[in-house]
């Protein structure tokens, strides 16, 4: 902790590179799988196919996924955002597709008896009800993504792991505590305040207030 206190400024700037890798792909990844997962949950015999070729790239090392996709994107963040939007496939896109098929048919066909369009339906019907598991994936995808940034450095793509980097380098261990520790508080923190939300999310908890 010392290193922190002594250097709040680096190391709060390199928070926000950190937060700024997770946040933008996130962004990324949720606009793609969310049109996978509807697809896949529309079309089941796209089921196993999809799920199947996200699930062999989740497979692929952090490292190695990088390294190949270096001579596309580059040395720089965007090749490590390019890995970490493919890893973050596999767990949102399964999860929507669980938490779309878990809405009970009646519910559907109350909905559609009522008038409501596809579009009221998706907003007003399945968004409520599939949320709570869509964060738990959200989480979780936060969490890989905070562990593969931090390796990501390496990549040139700043963040926190630019503490252990240079404290490997340098011989260190200020620094290497300092960016083992910052990394642990930023995973710890993402993960409460996201299970404060999907808890908050629930329809049962809305229900049972009412």
């Amino acid at each position: 902790m010392s290193y922190i206190i002594k250097n709040p400024g680096v190391v709060g700037s390199l928070l926000l590179e950190h937060l700024l890798l997770i946040g933008t792909t996130l962004a990324i990844a949720v606009s793609i799988a969310l049109p996978i997962g509807l697809l896949v949950t529309r079309y089941r015999w796209l089921k196993v196919p999809a799920l199947g070729l996200l699930g062999v790239l989740y497979t692929i090392p952090s490292l190695a996924l990088i390294i190949l996709l270096v001579p596309i994107f580059g040395l720089n963040p965007a090749s490590v955002i390019a890995g970490m939007v493919i890893y973050a496939q596999v767990i949102l896109v399964r999860n929507l597709v669980v938490g779309l098929e878990s809405i009970p048919a009646t519910i559907s066909a109350a909905a559609r008896g009522m008038g409501m369009n596809p579009w009221q339906r998706w907003w007003w019907v399945q968004v409520p009800l599939i949320l709570p598991i869509f964060i738990a994936g959200l989480r979780i995808a936060a969490i890989v993504g905070i562990a593969i940034a931090t390796v990501g450095a390496k990549f040139g793509a700043g963040g926190l792991g630019v503490l252990l980097f240079d404290g490997i380098a340098q011989n260190r261990n200020d620094k290497i505590l300092a960016g083992a520790i910052a990394v642990s508080l930023l995973a710890f923190a993402i993960n409460g305040g996201l299970l404060a939300l999907e808890w908050l999310a629930n329809p049962s908890r809305r229900v049972s207030k009412t």
